[in-house]
This record gives C-alpha cells, structure tokens and sequence, in this order.
C-alpha cells in the first residue's frame, strides 16, 4: 500500500461536501483537491478494486451516485471511507490522496476510456439499488 513516504505533505484538512459528493483535502504544501466520491470509489486502492497484482484489476461500474456515509482515521497516516454500496475496506494514504489529486485528470479519463471499452456505464445498472453490504 502507498502511504508512508516521508516527502509527501501532510493533510490540514479534509471535509467531505455531501451536496456535491466532493472530498475537499488541503495538504501543509498549499495543494488543495477537489476528489469526487465516485472518482474516489473507482479508485480505492483495496484488492477488491485492484485485485492481488497487475492486471487483475476490477472496472468498477455504475458509481455515479455513491456516497460517503461515513470517514474513519487510520493511524496517523490514512483515512478509510465508508462508500453507500457498502465498500469500506479501501485504506487512502496521504500520500495516495495527493497522487489522485495531483493526477486526477489523467486517472478520470482513463477510467472513461476503459468504462467505454468495455461497453459499460457510470449510470446505476436499472433494477439495482445500491445498499450497504450485510456484516
């Protein structure tokens, strides 16, 4: 897992704008990023997203209205959001957070590039409800 490079800042802020489904970060270096929860959801770094080694990452599909109903801290260098479809076991680093943020732009349209390539959509597959996951 990213997350424990000394050289990256350090978060003075984060708040999660549920209106906009936005996660706001401020970093001690003066970046600040704008990270959607469905960018955030798409991207989460747990094996259930990017599998157990390259090439056994999982498109994620139908994210376009996930929410985050709840954020826990993780140490003193993560945070792991809870996601409205029940994905809770993504651990965001700093370091992690920063990288999306500062190549969000690259990270999106790839996501949209393979979404297409594999014929699939942001939209909610109909029929489906997302709900949390049963522990």
């Amino acid at each position: 897992m990213a997350g424990l490079d000394k050289n990256t800042p350090q978060p003075t802020e984060i708040k999660l704008h549920q209106k906009s489904r936005v996660m706001e970060i401020a970093f001690a270096d003066g970046s600040r990023f704008h990270l959607p929860y469905e960018f955030l959801r798409v991207y989460s770094p747990s094996a259930e997203v990017r599998g157990h080694g390259h090439g056994q990452e999982v498109l994620q599909v139908g994210k376009l209205n996930v929410e985050i109903t709840g954020i826990e801290p993780v140490g003193s260098y993560a945070v792991q959001p809870i996601f409205s479809d029940g994905h809770d076991t993504g651990i965001f680093s700093w370091d992690y957070l920063y990288e999306l943020g500062q190549n969000q732009d690259t990270l999106w349209a790839r996501y949209l590039q393979n979404l297409s390539a594999a014929g699939a959509s942001r939209e909610p597959i109909p029929g489906f409800e997302e709900r949390p996951k049963t522990k």
